[in-house]
């Protein structure tokens, strides 16, 4: 990294220009002086510079998520021409629901982390569906069926669903035996679009849909598993989530004779000529972690 433009890259990733100085191993003042000649050039100031911090204004976030994007696609550029699978640098930066990430996601950037001594992560936990270019995401991970866009889109598998509810909340409530006795429970929703769909069960003309009913919203899915086994409600959620407690008793599936139709599990990512070694091996390592897990179909 010796050009200006480089340097401004490393001090936002570093958090401050002491910072990156001591990465380079030169002085704070020469630093200063490379990024003052550039925002000369570029006639616009990057930084907002405080002893301790420095962080990027909001033309130079739009610059650094453009040179960003630039040198990691040169990079892999140059890993293609010299006929080598590069090594992940840089910040990759991810974003995905917050409970499947955490236990799923997590572990995989961990073990990134360990391997390229140049790579930094950045794990954007929630529900919400990004515009990837406008926050300088590389990767989102969604559950569920996706809008049309122009994002390159690798199918990583299904995640199967279940209805449960605690042994406590059926005795007290009575257990369904057929989909529309779901309509007498009280269901916990993980977002206010899961209260307003219709649960579907089975396909084609032998499909049923009913409304169900249930006056708590929560999106966390272990806050809900909480609930659910202290007995305040059913739920329609992932499988692994509640797999240690069908496993143990502690949950019960509700009509398993009925099952619910698994959602697609999928990394999404800006589409460019050549996809950084950080991106490829991210997606290889999620792929490979969904496949051994027996949670995740």
């Amino acid at each position: 990294m010796d050009t200006n433009e480089a340097l401004f890259i490393r001090i936002v990733e570093a958090g401050s220009l002491k910072a990156a100085a001591e990465q380079l191993g030169t002085d704070p003042s020469n630093v200063s002086r490379r990024i003052a000649a550039l925002e000369h050039r570029l006639q616009v100031r990057l930084l907002q510079r405080s002893t301790r911090r420095s962080s990027p204004t909001e033309a130079g976030s739009i610059y650094y998520e453009g040179l960003r994007r630039l040198l990691d696609e040169q990079q892999a550029l140059e890993s293609k021409l010299r006929g080598a699978r590069d090594t992940p640098s840089g910040l990759l930066k991810v974003a995905a629901p917050h409970d499947f990430g955490s236990h799923f996601i997590a572990p995989v950037l961990q073990e990134m982390v360990r391997t390229a001594p140049d790579l930094q992560v950045e794990l954007i936990l929630g529900s919400q569906f990004e515009d990837l270019r406008a926050q300088g995401i590389d990767v989102a991970v969604r559950i569920g069926q996706l809008p049309d866009s122009s994002l390159i889109c690798r199918r990583l598998g299904n995640v199967p669903r279940v209805i449960v509810a605690s042994p406590d909340y059926l005795a007290r409530k009575g257990v369904p035996s057929k989909p529309a006795d779901l309509r007498q429970h009280d269901f916990i929703f993980y977002t206010r679009m899961q209260q307003q769909r219709q649960l579907r069960f089975g396909t084609g003309k032998q499909a049923q849909q009913l409304n169900v009913r249930g006056k708590l919203i929560i999106n966390s899915v272990s806050a809900i598993r909480k609930l659910v086994e202290a007995g305040e409600g059913m739920h329609l959620g992932p499988v692994w989530a509640f797999r240690e407690g069908l496993e143990s008793g502690q949950l019960v599936s509700v009509l398993p004779d009925y099952p619910q139709q698994s959602f697609p599990l999928h990394a999404l990512y800006l589409s460019t000529a050549y996809v950084p070694a950080k991106i490829r091996q991210f997606i290889d390592r999620l792929a490979k972690r969904c496949q051994d897990n027996d949670f995740l179909a």
